[in-house]
């Protein structure tokens, strides 16, 4: 069964992109190409960059139809989404993607999660291998791959794998030889029946501690949706794993345009996570409870002994007064922190357009912050449509030396044949005193958020947001 949906030609969104250890001017990304309202994209393209970030050279790896997958290569999938990539320490660079067929769970369709590699910064690519390859009985998502830095043969790929009664785990498939071959999946996680994982991402602590992070979405039979970030450990390479860790409790609203309120896609319950050096972890949402459920804003919060124990969430973005979305961290080698996310300050509730800012915080101490602005403002009217204006459940950044590298979608303005394109930006903050690409840069105070206390409003809107996330994850349907 064919899926359907309006196809946004020319329309890129979700990127992803590492940096090679062994010569930071190399640079591979990945994005959607030509993004579906109904999920998943013709295909995913990847990008190699070999002059840090100035050129770019475009190739298609056949993950799915439209780049060249077939019967005969493994690749006989209409769609493709969730491009991840990550360069080892001996330099080889990892592309991940989800693909699938027709519509979740309906007679015919199938998924599965596809893996290939690159020995020569991205400029060729090995043919992809399914890592797993499921008919209508399993919907597979949200994937994302990880080489071990600490060992150039050993690379993770994590995902969540869905059944028909609303229930995932978190999978896991592992290469013990540089991604030459994968060892069969296996889940790592269950949250228990009609409860839900996703989002999940590997880091890998210098002591060689594999952590996973993920957002577990529970749904009790007679109680109200909850979400939270969660880890699980492992202390033998990814062969046994722990019990959960709780990180963090979740309380996102859905985001809305000002103009008219119509739906923004943001990045819902996901989290994203980084490393320093010394292996203190950091982890940022999108959280409502420093506005009481009125909107939500930037969240952080670290961990300084391998995920065992988290701080209490403080509030980051510069402008509270807003909506604040997508949020994604990275922490450069010298330690200074960032996050970038984009917020609507410059739109106003009359506008016939709706500006919409990228902005990026930094700190050297995860205590004192500096913004500063990284691009727009531009129209998110004209973003693709998927449950909402849609520009991806996460974007990337990177860093190469002392310079920090968001990759990004936003709109072309007014230019409805192209709605989206990717972009790098090049910003070298301090991290007390940020200097921006387009603005001079000011301090942020963070905010600690008060008790929760959860009223009957702000339980239906968090009910709502939940039921929209967990909706969105059925590829193919209408929205």
């Amino acid at each position: 069964m064919p899926a359907n949906g309006t196809v946004y030609v020319n329309g890129e969104v979700e990127p992803s992109l590492s940096v090679n250890p062994l010569n930071p001017a190399n640079l591979v990304g990945a994005w959607q190409e030509d993004r579906w309202s109904t999920g998943g994209a013709h295909g995913v393209l990847v990008g190699a960059s070999s002059d840090g970030g100035k050129t770019w050279t475009r190739m298609m790896v056949p993950f799915s139809r439209c780049s060249g997958g077939n019967a005969g290569n493994g690749g006989d999938y209409e769609r493709a989404s969730d491009p991840w990539v990550s360069f080892s320490p001996s330099g080889t660079a990892y592309a991940m993607a989800l693909v699938f067929s027709g519509i979740s769970f309906a007679p015919g369709s199938s998924s599965g999660m596809r893996v290939a590699h690159s020995s020569d910064g991205g400029a060729t690519w090995s043919a992809p291998q399914n890592l797993i390859a499921d008919g209508a009985n399993f919907l597979n998502d949200k994937g994302s791959i990880t080489a071990d830095p600490t060992d150039g043969n050993l690379v993770y790929a994590v995902w969540d794998r869905l059944t028909n009664d609303q229930h995932s785990v978190s999978e896991l498939a592992r290469s013990t030889d540089g991604g030459v071959t994968w060892e069969a999946p296996r889940a790592i996680y269950d949250p228990g029946a009609s409860n839900q994982t996703i989002g999940n991402v590997v880091v890998v602590l210098p002591n060689g501690t594999v952590v996973s992070v993920f957002s577990e979405i529970d749904v009790p039979a007679n109680a109200a949706q909850q979400s939270s970030l969660r880890a699980v450990r492992s202390t033998d390479h990814g062969v046994t794993w722990s019990a959960p860790l709780k990180i963090a409790d979740e309380f996102p609203v859905a985001t809305t345009t000002p103009n008219t309120g119509a739906p923004v896609r943001d990045s819902g319950v996901l989290g994203s996570v980084a490393q320093d050096r010394s292996g203190t972890l950091y982890i940022t949402w999108e959280d409502s409870r420093f506005s009481n459920g009125a909107r939500n804003g930037v969240a952080i919060s670290r961990s300084t002994d391998g995920a065992l124990t988290w701080s209490a969430p403080v509030q980051i973005n510069a402008d509270t007064a807003t909506q604040a979305f997508v949020p994604t961290a990275q922490v450069r080698s010298d330690g200074v922190i960032a996050v970038t996310y984009y917020d609507f300050r410059n739109a106003t509730v009359s506008g016939q357009t709706l500006p919409t800012d990228y902005w990026m915080v930094t700190s050297t101490d995860a205590t004192h912050w500096t913004e500063s602005h990284v691009s727009g403002s531009f129209d998110l009217d004209i973003a693709p449509q998927d449950s909402g204006l849609f520009l991806g459940d996460y974007q990337s950044l990177a860093s190469s030396g002392s310079t920090f590298l968001p990759f990004f979608a936003q709109t072309n303005n007014g230019n409805i044949s192209n709605p989206s394109d990717i972009f790098v930006a090049f910003s070298e903050p301090s991290g007390q005193a940020a200097q921006a690409p387009s603005a001079a840069a000011h301090t942020v105070t963070p905010r600690a958020a008060e008790p929760v206390v959860m009223t009957a409003a702000w339980q239906r809107r968090l009910d709502e947001n939940l039921a929209r996330i967990r909706r969105s994850r059925l590829l193919g349907r209408p929205r």
